[in-house]
């Protein structure tokens, strides 16, 4: 039976608890943001001891159902001072799943100076003291505790940025071959709550725990199948494994909604050299050269993923580390935020700022943002990617610059004098212009979680395909309203979110997804809708009791008024539209 693990870190002591009535159906980002609506003071300091951190795996996670490692972090966020839920693949959500722990909730504030980790392991959790590990990078730290922990658990926690309470710090996970500490629950800031209860890293070990299993275990297997033919036919997937995420720049620069020179700007000269394309040529031509590289596209971020967008980014031929992997994996989002968004057309130096983040446990898309507000105030110049390195390790030191760059985007034109900032209630908006795209604009403004592409998809629509709509439209209340409820479910229930291609155009594999929920609960009738939009309303319900509304929902002046080139659109979709959203 699954059980809630409480982690007092007043006391450091543990329980765990039985799961209580109301949380029995719920998983991932649904009991992540339960749990934070109900036990965290909305008007709460994020940094204090009333906030609480909160990670739970999907509700089928763990399970045979393909493509479901993802794991939901919560809490309230310093960065928006809204409810924040971001979730990752990686290793640990399965390993939760397994060790039968539905949610892990980590509350209050030790006394003294000493930092912890924290060991799950088969009906055990203990906290271990970790001062060994404080400052110290993620590459290493997941080294040394596999060495520690040698059963390959999954990892997760926060780097020097979370553990300087700085704002742009997301949770890591390590990926599937401890490599890479660069699978991200990266968005709002959640890695300074964890590093406010001095915890470093949580460790899972799931070693003779058995897969959770379904109510009904005959018509999981027959939804699973139905699922993973869906998932393996669509034409998606083969996208997705050739190029990753990175397959969009190309797309995005082309239909001039691709963020540049800081928001000034929606195409790049220099897209083709940081594209899905361009990575995917130096991994060929690596591996032709040195055949035992482990450089590679189509790698799962967690297994049993079917899908496989991730990736292993080789240093260039002519570097001292060719053959070597560089940085896994590279995100589009992160293509944009450290490369076009700051005007940087280097691969290597695309690669090099990607890694340093994952070595600090920094926000990508956070931090290319500061980056490139930084370059708009003149610390340094756009396309510097050199000089990105050297201010972007500034992070770790005490340097006041530094400081103020893991502070993310907003402090930092605050701190220069900068108002060019795109951003949602203070979160940097991701790689989707929205002037140029409106129903992602919609999106940016409407979630409860500030600017994050991955509330709301409506990219799906707009850009790849999927049901298409024109990008122009000015009507997309309902488009994002149906992709921020289709979120919502997703995410609570444990599948990634690419499943999304297949379920929004295969009948048979919606239904498959369908009937693997309906047999892990033991109903008879599911309602995705009603589900999706009970969370959401969750999420609005505790940010306005934070102090909310619809007021705060709206991007900063210059979307309005700044035509973007070369479409030379505006941020012009009407408040009717914006408030149909959560009418």
């Amino acid at each position: 039976m699954s059980k809630i693990v409480r982690i007092n870190m007043n006391k450091l002591s543990s329980e765990w608890e039985n799961v209580p009535k109301n949380y029995v159906h719920l998983g991932g980002r649904g009991i992540t943001s339960a749990i934070v609506a109900n036990e965290v003071d909305p008007l709460a300091e994020p940094l204090g001891p009333k906030n609480k951190f909160v990670a739970a795996p999907g509700f089928i996670t763990g399970t045979t159902a393909p493509s479901t490692g993802r794991l939901s972090v919560g809490g309230k966020s310093p960065l928006t001072g809204t409810i924040k839920e971001a979730n990752a693949g990686g290793l640990s959500a399965q390993k939760l799943a397994r060790l039968g722990i539905k949610a892990l909730i980590i509350e209050g504030f030790p006394e003294g100076d000493d930092w912890y980790n924290i060991y799950l392991t088969k009906g055990r959790c203990e906290l271990v003291k970790a001062n060994e590990f404080v400052n110290m990078g993620l590459y290493d730290l997941i080294n040394r505790l596999w060495k520690k922990y040698p059963n390959k658990p999954g990892i997760f926690g926060c780097g020097i940025a979370g553990q300087q309470l700085m704002f742009s710090a997301g949770i890591f996970g390590n990926n599937p071959d401890n490599s890479d500490p660069g699978r991200y629950a990266a968005r709002g800031g959640l890695g300074a709550v964890l590093g406010s209860k001095r915890i470093i890293a949580i460790i899972t070990d799931d070693t003779d725990c058995a897969r959770p299993k379904p109510k009904n275990p005959e018509l999981f297997e027959i939804g699973r199948k139905k699922l993973v033919k869906g998932l393996l036919k669509h034409e998606a997937r083969e996208a997705l494994r050739d190029y990753g995420t990175e397959g969009l720049m190309n797309v995005m620069n082309e239909s001039g909604g691709l963020p540049t020179r800081n928001w000034r700007k929606g195409s790049f000269e220099g897209a083709g050299k940081i594209s899905g394309e361009a990575i995917r040529e130096l991994v060929d031509k690596t591996k032709e050269k040195f055949p035992k590289s482990q450089a590679r596209t189509g790698w799962p971020c967690n297994p049993g993923c079917v899908i496989g967008c991730a990736n292993k980014v080789p240093y260039p031929l002519n570097h001292k580390k060719a053959g070597a992997i560089q940085v896994s994996t590279l995100e589009y989002e992160t293509a944009m935020a450290l490369g076009s968004l700051c005007e940087i057309d280097s691969l290597y130096h695309l690669a090099e700022l990607n890694r340093i983040c994952n070595d600090l446990g920094l926000d990508t898309i956070e931090a290319g943002n500061t980056l490139a507000v930084a370059m708009e105030a003149g610390v340094l110049e756009f396309g510097d990617g050199a000089g990105a390195i050297k201010l972007l390790n500034k992070v770790k030191t005490k340097d006041p610059v530094g400081r103020l760059l893991g502070l993310g985007a907003l402090r930092f034109g605050q701190a220069y004098g900068v108002t060019h900032v795109g951003h949602a209630k203070g979160q940097s908006l991701p790689a989707f212009d929205p002037r140029p795209l409106k129903g992602i604009g919609v999106t940016y403004v409407t979630s409860p979680q500030g600017g994050d592409h991955t509330e709301g998809y409506t990219i799906f629509s707009e850009i790849e395909g999927v049901n298409p709509v024109d990008p122009r439209d000015k009507a997309k209340g309902d488009l994002s309203r149906f992709y921020q409820v289709f979120t919502a479910f997703i995410d609570s229930i444990g599948y990634c979110l690419f499943t999304a291609y297949a379920l929004l155009e295969d009948p048979l594999a919606k239904e498959g997804m369908l009937e693997t929920v309906r047999a892990m609960l033991g109903v008879e009738e599911f309602d995705l809708e009603t589900y999706g939009m009970a969370i959401l309303e969750i999420e609005n319900d505790f940010n306005k009791r934070a102090g909310f509304s619809e007021l705060d929902n709206r991007l900063p002046d210059f979307f309005y008024t700044e035509p973007l080139p070369p479409t030379n659109e505006v941020f012009d979709v009407p408040d009717s539209e914006i408030k149909k959203v959560f009418k």
